[in-house]
């Protein structure tokens, strides 16, 4: 996570609790450290600003940081307010001794509703606009360049922005976000000298008599910053490069592999997950399977074969959502927009992906993990397999119920898709952590509150 977006979140966890220990003060004349610290007003004051701060989440406010519109801005965080006083209502029946004085709410809630949509605007001007700009300098513009520059162009808490480019010569239509061209590439240390990035990017399609070795190795040992596009590429698109990954990567880096002692740690709390999961959920299980085997004949679990780890085949438990014999004609097909082949119920549970969750069990018998690459069907695999460089490698560890490409990447059908899924399969498989795990998880579930679900 970029630090100016840590440095968002902080900011805002402490503006929103201050703005009611503010309003404690102006309506009341009651010791304000009697009430807090003995009194359970902290413990108030911490439910209504987290129910703020993951109101703020749930609305995106942390993933699209651009002020785009202030009126905008202004009324997602009513929204967000209103959710704060939802959430009071809700533990006014469950757990009365947490909610907050109806005064201090109100008045706190009305500070919270002025002093956080202006912080969140001067903030987009301070951070984003004017402070900490990074100037990146392209060498080269591949395909890796253009993805780069747009989204830096859409993810302003990076902080950079492209002051040109280097190359034989001008492009006719530069990519979005590249900026002008500023020479050929043997004039790399002059037209550094003139610029003065704080970051050389090397992004050629071909480098084998193109590349400026000498110029570059010039400037990274006088303490310039330089960097392959793949590796900017990760930083800023969050998947690894497929297209500039080479075998020797896989087989001499120590990065790209997760840690052993990751990988132990996950099953133990994938378990434990999965555990609490099933118990918790059987109720809702129970009324699913009720709804699939009343609205469509035949069974309400629905097995089908799977790769998983090592490319062992297993058997993947779901709530059936298609009609019996949907393949019958057609065999292994991708799930498409609008599948005729789907049931009324079985759209509700896909959308909400109710669909998944007997696939808990398939995690207590060890096939899967909570978080990791979505198995596939072999058919689709020794097909997939052939076609993409590197597919494989997402086998190495345990597929998951949900992974770093779902929550990242929209549902797709074609072969672009499932590079770029793979791609984040990758990233996923390099930073594999008990934190990032918990992200995923904490991030699929407001996709499932919020009915984000896949086809």
């Amino acid at each position: 996570m970029p630090a100016s977006v840590v440095g968002l979140l902080l900011t805002e966890i402490l503006l929103a609790f201050g703005c009611y220990v503010a309003a404690f003060l102006l309506i009341t004349e009651e010791d304000l450290q009697l009430n807090y610290l003995y009194e359970g007003g902290l413990e108030r004051n911490i439910v209504v600003a987290a129910s703020i701060i993951l109101g703020v989440y749930f609305n995106d406010l942390y993933s699209d940081l651009r002020v785009m519109s202030r009126l905008r801005v202004v009324q997602q965080y009513c929204l967000v307010l209103g959710m704060a006083f939802l959430v009071q209502a809700l533990l006014s029946y469950l757990y009365p001794e947490l909610i907050l004085g109806r005064w201090q709410m109100m008045v706190g809630s009305a500070m919270a509703l002025v002093l956080l949509p202006a912080w969140r605007m001067m903030f987009d001007v301070l951070v984003f606009r004017i402070l900490n700009r990074q100037k990146v300098m392209f060498v080269g513009a591949n395909r890796q360049v253009e993805l780069i520059t747009s989204s830096l162009l859409e993810k302003p808490q990076f902080a950079m922005t492209s002051c040109g480019y280097l190359a034989c010569h001008e492009m006719e239509d530069p990519f979005p976000g590249l900026g002008p061209w500023l020479g050929r590439m043997n004039e790399v240390k002059e037209i550094y000298q003139r610029e003065r990035p704080d970051l050389v990017v090397v992004g050629l399609k071909e480098r084998r008599g193109q590349m400026p070795v000498h110029e570059l190795m010039q400037l990274r040992l006088s303490g310039v910053r330089v960097e392959d596009a793949s590796t900017l590429y990760e930083k800023v698109m969050w998947r690894v490069s497929v297209e500039s990954l080479r075998p020797s990567q896989l087989l001499f880096s120590a990065e790209l592999g997760p840690n052993p002692r990751n990988l132990t740690l996950q099953k133990v709390y994938s378990l434990l997950l999965a555990l609490i999961g099933t118990v918790i959920t059987l109720p809702l299980m129970i009324v699913v399977w009720l709804a699939v085997r009343l609205t469509s004949p035949g069974p309400g679990l629905y097995r089908q074969s799977r790769v998983g780890m090592n490319g062992r085949v297993f058997e993947v438990l779901k709530f059936r959502s298609m009609y019996i014999d949907a393949e019958a004609r057609t065999g292994a097909v991708w799930a498409q927009k609008n599948d005729p082949r789907i049931t009324p119920v079985g759209r509700w549970i896909r959308k909400l992906r109710l669909d998944e969750l007997p696939q808990f069990l398939n995690v207590l018998k060890g096939d899967m993990a909570i978080v990791g690459p979505r198995p596939e069907r072999p058919e689709f695999v020794s097909v997939l397999s052939e076609q993409i460089p590197f597919y494989g490698q997402r086998h190495t560890i345990l597929p998951g119920i949900t992974g770093w490409a779902q929550i990242n990447h929209k549902y797709g059908d074609t072969l672009e898709d499932t590079i770029t899924k793979l791609e984040y399969d990758l990233y996923y498989l390099k930073n594999l952590s008990f934190s990032l795990d918990m992200y995923i998880i904490f991030h699929t579930v407001k996709v499932m509150l919020l009915s984000r679900g896949s086809q």
